[in-house]
Formats: C-alpha cells, structure tokens, sequence
C-alpha cells in the first residue's frame, strides 16, 4: 500500500510534516481540529505531496525531516517539488 509525506502550511507561516497512507481521511482530521498539533495553527492548505511505496518508509522520511528543524530546508522542497532525502 502507499503512503504520503505532506506538508501543510498554516495561514500564519507555520509548517506541519506528517505522514498516512489515506491522505483524504488526514487532510479531513486535520481541517476538522482533530488533530492536537495542528488545531491551532489556523487555516491549513496543502503545501506538499509525496507518495512513498509503504508508511514505514514515509515515516522514516517524515522523522529525517522534522529532526532538522529547518524551516528554509521544509520551504526548499515545496519550490522543489521534492524530497531529496533517501530512507
């Protein structure tokens, strides 16, 4: 089954990374404030989209991302269009 990283930006210039394998169903927790780290961001809209072969592999790219804490890295890879890091 795949799986997708995306990203999300608030309409305040936060980022959000996260992981699934059923993308409709996250973007609908997200939107719908049943997601605890991203409730109170705000407005989110999909930044970024990346499709994985498992959620293991998605998840592993999520963590590698989130351990850098760098918001012009995140801002690279939407203008990009891709994530460079490998799993």
């Amino acid at each position: 089954m795949t799986a997708f990283v995306y990203i999300l930006k608030s309409d305040t210039g936060r980022y959000y990374i996260g992981s699934t394998n059923d993308r409709n169903r996250r973007m609908r927790q997200h939107k719908s404030g049943h997601t605890h780290s991203t409730k109170r961001l705000g407005v989110l809209t999909l930044a970024f989209l990346q499709e994985y072969p498992s959620i293991e592999d998605a998840r592993k790219i999520e963590r590698k991302i989130k351990k850098l804490k760098r918001k012009d890295y995140v801002e690279k890879i939407i203008k990009e269009g891709y994530i460079r890091i490998t799993y």
